[in-house]
């Protein structure tokens, strides 16, 4: 792919996430011989998206459109790497990984719809294999930091204490900011499908279900529990469905790394106490989105962006009883501001870090240290041991 004109393309960059991407590109890249595009249906809203957003007008701008596979096509041989932000994935998504996947064109998304996810797996696995392409799901806010907040967990438990931890508990402990419009929108278009195919409601329950084959029974999730020895409640997590999944998939496709009996859930932290118990039973009840959720397209300003965070905690014991504590933490929001830095490191590692095989893929095999390294060097993400080091 050394001879394609561009090293990446975004698709979708007139969209709210979609522009977030490409002003960072030019903000943290601009100046750079990385040589990179703006796609979408419409030119003229692409220009003015460049404008609006600070963005070189060296900067080329293409028009390709999901319903025209030959301009999917077309611009995917154009380019070392894709980032398509056009989601709900199940609506939009498939015309474009498969032109990816077919060209041997690197490609990742946002989506963290897993009945979709399993479909292109099913159907495109040993198509990117054949083509060499790495077809990386999940690369946002889902999954990311949790993906690689395990892999970070277990590098550390591996080299410093004896193997891998058998069971992870994954807990939020904190997040200000909202979830994407997309992501409202990808859950309400899973919901409708599941009620055509029954069948999808018992995928979205299985932790192994974009796993090659299934693992030891998980630990239980989905409703409040109080953990004495972290000195709080917790309460499901909305993103576990997909988060978990994920992480068994890497599981997977790295050999089994973390071994073939690993147990792995997410929750939330509420506090400790009769305070904390109410919070948890009473988020347990609620609506994740809340009451009105921003659509697609919308989100949140850029100050409420920049001041967003999260902070996300690993708990495992290792084979040498040491009791390790690592963390992941974001500088910005994690639907929109996070997100849109963590895609286009995602799709840089590729080009420029790492080799491999092809394939439909999570982010800790596809890019592991790599993009690891990027997200702390330049994504505003701190990777840290607290306790157990």
């Amino acid at each position: 792919m050394s001879d394609r004109e561009f090293d990446v393309v975004i698709y979708g960059a007139s969209g709210f996430t979609g522009r977030l991407v490409a002003e960072y590109l030019q903000a943290e890249y601009g100046g750079t011989n990385l040589k990179w595009a703006m796609a979408g249906r419409n030119v003229e809203k692409l220009s003015a998206v460049r404008d609006e957003m600070g963005v070189s007008k060296d900067i080329a701008l293409i028009a390709a459109n999901s319903d025209d596979p030959a301009s999917l096509a077309e611009m995917a041989a154009r380019t070392k790497a894709m980032i398509t932000t056009v989601g709900p994935y199940q609506l939009y998504g498939e015309p474009l990984l498969k032109a990816c996947a077919e060209g041997g064109t690197d490609y990742v998304d946002l989506c963290g719809e897993p009945a979709w996810m399993k479909d292109m797996i099913d159907r495109y696995d040993d198509v990117a294999k054949k083509s060499g392409a790495r077809i990386v799901l999940s690369c946002g806010f889902d999954s990311i930091p949790f993906d690689l907040g395990v892999l970070f967990h277990q590098n550390h438990s591996i080299a410093k204490h004896g193997g891998a931890c058998e069971n992870i508990r994954c807990r939020v402990r904190g997040m200000k900011g909202t979830f994407s419009g997309g992501t409202a929108a990808s859950f309400m278009e899973t919901m409708k499908r599941a009620q055509k195919q029954p069948e999808i409601l018992d995928w979205l329950k299985d932790p192994f279900s974009l796993s090659p084959e299934s693992g030891a029974p998980q630990p239980p999730i989905h409703k409040p529990m109080e953990e004495a020895d972290l000195g709080s409640w917790a309460t499901p997590f909305i993103m576990a469905s997909i988060n978990t999944k994920n992480v068994h998939r890497s599981n997977a496709l790295l050999d089994y790394r973390y071994g073939r009996d690993f147990k792995y859930g997410e929750m939330v932290l509420t506090g400790p106490g009769e305070k904390g118990e109410q919070l948890a039973r009473g988020m347990a009840k609620s609506n994740a989105f809340g009451d009105n959720p921003p659509k697609p397209g919308e989100g949140p300003s850029k100050e409420e962006r920049e001041n967003g965070s999260y902070d996300v905690m690993f708990v495992g014991d290792a084979p040498d009883g040491t009791r390790i504590i690592s963390s992941v933490k974001g500088d910005k929001d994690p639907g929109y501001g996070s997100t849109s830095k963590m895609i286009a490191e995602a799709a840089l590692a590729l080009v420029q870090d790492v080799k491999g095989s092809g394939g439909v893929m999570t982010s800790a095999p596809a890019m592991g240290e790599a993009l690891l390294g990027r997200l702390q060097s330049h994504a505003g993400l701190t990777f840290a041991i607290e306790q157990g080091a």
